[in-house]
């Protein structure tokens, strides 16, 4: 069982508004995104692009609600750009969020990925490393990680379709190929079933490594669409291939029995990036935040 002094419960704004597609979401504005997460139950949120970019001005509203920011995404281009200007990036991050409460962030690399291309589904656009770059890509994660863990921070490494490391095999690849000191992972139960594998295995397959959790669901008919016919990945999640945990297929209470077997310390975050006209996002936070409490007593 999960130990509630052990886990925080977070959100992220991506269900009121999403930063690859601004107009999904485009009236939503920060105040109401983080008053609703607050009322719906949550204590942490990661970071989206409405919110303040002064991080004392983001400190200031999230202390007004009760909430902290526990991760952000970091687009990370460790096997194309020079390591210095992304270390120097990662270390800017890592400033800002030490302000705003968070010692967790969020990497995924970026080299050529095709999550963001609105013309060329996942799968065709998805991005390939070659040795050498998978090479830089690894030993980039590893100075990072070291960075990050000098700071007081812990890397979270951030499967995701249309990137280098989206399946589970890249996944275990990359996480055999870097340092287990030094860099975690941020387990996507949405990421891992969208590509076909059994999340629950795969969680059991890593877990050891996980030092971030987002819950995500998955709509399998609208999966399956997705898959046969290619689609980009951000029309994926226009039509509604993800939701909040318990309205899909994804099978939670294995999760969270998982979790509490391995003595998970952490954040679980719900991360259901959706189209917040035709999925509200309050209503769906709530939703997602009874059924965490239903199947967990968190």
């Amino acid at each position: 069982m999960l130990n509630k002094e052990n886990i925080r419960l977070g959100i992220a704004p991506i269900g009121w508004t999403n930063d690859d597609i601004p107009e999904l979401g485009g009236e939503n504005t920060f105040q109401q995104c983080i008053s609703e997460m607050a009322l719906a139950g949550f204590t942490g949120s990661e970071v989206g692009s409405k919110y303040p970019a002064d991080p004392q001005e983001l400190k200031k509203a999230l202390d007004l609600r009760g909430l902290v920011i526990c991760n952000q995404w970091f687009s990370a281009f460790t096997a194309s750009r020079p390591m210095a200007e992304v270390e120097k990036e990662f270390r800017d991050q890592m400033d800002f969020l030490r302000v705003v409460g968070s010692d967790v962030i969020g990497p995924s690399e970026q080299t050529r990925s095709s999550q963001g291309n609105l013309d060329i589904g996942v799968a065709a656009g998805k991005a390939e490393l070659s040795g050498e770059e998978w090479k830089k890509m690894t030993t980039g994660f590893n100075r990072l990680g070291r960075t990050a863990k000098d700071e007081g921070f812990k890397l979270c490494f951030h499967h995701h379709m249309g990137t280098g490391v989206q399946t589970p095999v890249e996944t275990e690849r990359f996480l055999n190929d870097t340092d287990p000191s030094l860099v975690y992972l941020t387990f996507d139960s949405g990421h891992f079933a969208y590509t076909g594998a059994d999340p629950v295995a795969e969680l059991k397959k890593f877990i050891s490594r996980v030092g971030h959790v987002h819950l995500k669901d998955v709509r399998p008919d609208i999966r399956k669409m997705a898959v046969r016919e290619d689609w980009p990945f951000m029309k994926a999640v226009r039509e509604g291939v993800f939701t909040v945990p318990g309205d899909g297929s994804v099978d939670f209470p294995s999760i969270f029995k998982l979790l509490g077997e391995a003595d998970y310390r952490g954040w679980m975050v719900v991360e259901a990036e959706q189209d917040p006209a035709k999925a509200n996002p309050f209503e769906y936070a709530l939703k997602a935040r009874d059924y965490i409490r239903e199947q967990t007593g968190l």
